[in-house]
């Protein structure tokens, strides 16, 4: 359970805090309602970009790092198709220095040319790092656009090309900004070693003067129920066949999450499930399999990936694989196996609490998602999933539903 009180700032600026006085830290950690999901589909990888160029120093900050370095602090920040996450740890004592600091980069980042460049040479060096120059790495870049047909989660968080990065203009950040780093669309979550008296008055030191702007509106393109199975086919100069399957399932925080979740583990999840029993362990078509969701808010994808053995037609195991899914979808599920499953989940719901900044982190993703005390009802949700949930998604998505297929295959010697 994480206990938490909230308060508002008159300029929309939700803020929660989190009291832990075991740890000598606090954490100032701030989301923003904005992710690659709301780029224009001609200017993909602006909410990335933005978030590097936020490092590059604000109205009255020229460098981001000095100050906090100085007061034993440290700082990252990440985006997804959904949001867009900053935060800072401090000694406690030192918990205004990370207030200054974010609040001057939302009032007025520092926009110049130099920064821009800079940053643009970074994000377009690690787009040919993760996605052209490691095996299997573009596999999201061509895998997205079969499977999302119109929502914007059809390319990934750091864009669809290096060309709409390298085609970015300062005017086209100026807008970003404008538009989406605004009070009424972030929540400020501090915790650690502090005092609600203590942040609200903090927060209306260096918050609270800073205009409100306008809440932008999404009105997203809905992604048309899939009627029909689609696959690809890939080849380069990878070290082995690859399959990666995708089914369309719920968003993040609809009802019946859980379930696909603990179906998914059963399936695939490490060495003790169904999957790996059946493919690596007795017909050794594959070395390796697993299964995993892709948890975004809005409807996202269970995806199915394995690497095909040395000596085996990725046609065959293709086949194998298909039938392992169908078989395991008309198998009752045993007590046993989803009390198992529900272990590990717990067990990582547990684990995942353990430190002050993660527990920040879950408050403000759950916020955004429109209550911060969803946090506190993942065991709940999971206690109650039964047998009969589990094969009832197990059917519907495997049997009744429509999958994509893509096969990644090594060039042929």
């Amino acid at each position: 359970m994480i206990q938490f009180d909230r308060f508002q700032l008159a300029n929309g600026l939700k803020v929660l805090v989190h009291q832990d006085t075991t740890t000598p830290m606090a954490v100032v950690n701030i989301l923003y309602n904005v992710g690659a999901k709301d780029e224009n589909p001609a200017k993909t990888g602006f909410a990335h970009l933005f978030e590097h160029l936020m490092f590059g120093g604000s109205e009255n900050i020229p460098s981001f790092d000095t100050p906090l370095q100085k007061v034993g602090g440290e700082n990252n920040a990440f985006t997804t198709p959904d949001l867009t996450n900053y935060y800072i740890s401090v000694p406690a004592q030192n918990i205004e220095t990370a207030f200054w600091l974010e609040s001057d980069r939302m009032k007025q980042l520092a926009f110049n040319t130099q920064s821009l460049e800079t940053q643009r040479k970074v994000v377009i060096e690690e787009f040919k790092q993760r996605y052209l120059n490691q095996p299997y790495g573009d596999v999201w870049l061509k895998f997205r656009p079969l499977i999302y047909q119109k929502h914007p989660y059809r390319w990934p968080t750091i864009g669809a090309g290096i060309q709409h990065i390298e085609q970015a203009q300062m005017s086209d950040v100026k807008a970003f900004f404008q538009k989406h780093y605004v009070p009424s669309n972030a929540i400020l979550v501090v915790a650690g070693r502090v005092k609600v008296d203590q942040v609200k008055a903090l927060a209306e030191k260096w918050f609270a003067p800073i205009p409100a702007g306008v809440k932008p509106t999404r009105n997203l393109p809905q992604e048309p129920v899939q009627t029909e199975n689609r696959s690809m086919e890939m080849e380069a100069d990878v070290p082995a066949n690859r399959i990666y399957k995708a089914y369309p399932v719920l968003g993040r925080y609809e009802p019946g999450y859980h379930a696909i979740d603990l179906m998914s583990d059963l399936l695939g999840r490490g060495e003790s499930s169904y999957l790996y029993a059946q493919l690596v362990q007795k017909q050794r078509l594959f070395d390796t399999i697993g299964t995993y969701q892709t948890s975004s808010i809005d409807p996202g994808l269970l995806i199915i990936q394995g690497q095909v053995s040395d000596d085996v037609n990725i046609e065959v195991a293709e086949e194998a694989l298909e039938k392992a899914i169908r078989d395991f979808a008309t198998t009752k599920i045993e007590e046993k196996d989803l009390q198992m499953v529900k272990n590990q989940s717990e067990a990582s719901l547990v684990f995942g609490e353990v430190e002050v900044l993660n527990r920040a982190m879950n408050l403000a993703m759950a916020a955004n998602a429109g209550e911060a005390n969803l946090v506190n009802t993942e065991a709940e949700k999971i206690a109650e999933v039964q047998t009969q949930d589990l094969e009832k998604w197990a059917h519907r998505l495997f049997i009744q539903g429509k999958s994509n297929t893509l096969k990644y295959k090594k060039l042929a010697k």
